[in-house]
């Protein structure tokens, strides 16, 4: 099933689910007990938002073996995460903003996993049952400002620079699927979830050993090779096989 989150004009944000091209609210708690209104709505009718309202965006670097190399760094022996502020959320086709602090903003296209239900201390084999969905994102960075500062807050924080979206799909088989990004339709990024390092029931299970994941929390569980720079007037598509299309322009 494909969750969304949408808006319509004066009224208050909505969760719905997708059936081709129309779309049904759900009612009641979306990680809990809810229904389905039947699907009867044009999707072209709403206004799509970020799927879901993270209390945490946990991000994982350098877990891609060619990414860690094309940036000189070594493949880490444990999952080396990161934070996102939820400041940072955009949704499918709103703007990355390039901050004038930053000379070298680049994109990474990632697959991200939607927490289901309250985690703390899960193991690898069990973390399916924690997972609600999977959806698409871009974990744009200030790559000159990571260098420069050591850690990552800064060149990860900036406003806009979470894209994910635009739906959640609870059914997606993650184990081998494609992740792509091009810019201005030119091949960036490609390759398997399978070429991760850590998967994501070991991502889950290191995670949770660390802090308690709630309901909507997303993981950002890193991006392949082939990172590179936008400027103004670039369009990123991040895509991953099975699951969508991620668009978002970028401007000054």
């Amino acid at each position: 099933m494909k969750i969304i989150r949408y808006q319509t004009e004066g009224e208050a944000p909505k969760y719905g689910w997708m059936l081709d091209d129309k779309i049904g609210e759900i009612q009641g708690n979306l990680f809990g007990e809810y229904r389905r209104r039947e699907a009867r709505v044009p999707v072209a009718e709403l206004k799509l938002l970020a799927p879901c309202e993270p209390s945490k965006i946990i991000c994982v670097g350098r877990n891609y073996v060619e990414h860690a190399k094309e940036l000189g760094n070594e493949v880490p022996k444990v999952p080396l995460i990161f934070l996102k502020p939820p400041s940072s959320i955009i949704s499918n086709g709103e703007s990355i903003l390039l901050p004038p602090q930053s000379a070298q903003v680049e994109h990474e296209a990632e697959l991200v996993v939607v927490v289901g239900k309250r985690a703390k201390n899960v193991t690898a084999e069990s973390a399916r049952e924690y997972i609600f969905g999977y959806t698409i994102g871009n974990d744009v960075t200030a790559r000159d400002l990571q260098k420069t500062d050591g850690q990552w807050t800064r060149a990860k924080g900036f406003d806009t620079f979470c894209s994910f979206g635009p739906w959640i799909d609870t059914d997606f088989d993650a184990s081998d699927a494609v992740v792509t990004c091009r810019v201005n339709g030119q091949m960036r990024q490609m390759a398997s979830t399978r070429d991760m390092v850590f998967n994501v029931g070991t991502l889950i299970a290191y995670i949770s050993s660390v802090m308690t994941l709630e309901p909507g929390d997303i993981i950002f569980t890193g991006t392949p090779a082939g990172v590179g720079m936008l400027k103004p007037g670039d369009m990123v598509d991040v895509e991953i096989e099975g699951l969508g299309k991620l668009s978002n322009p970028v401007k000054s």
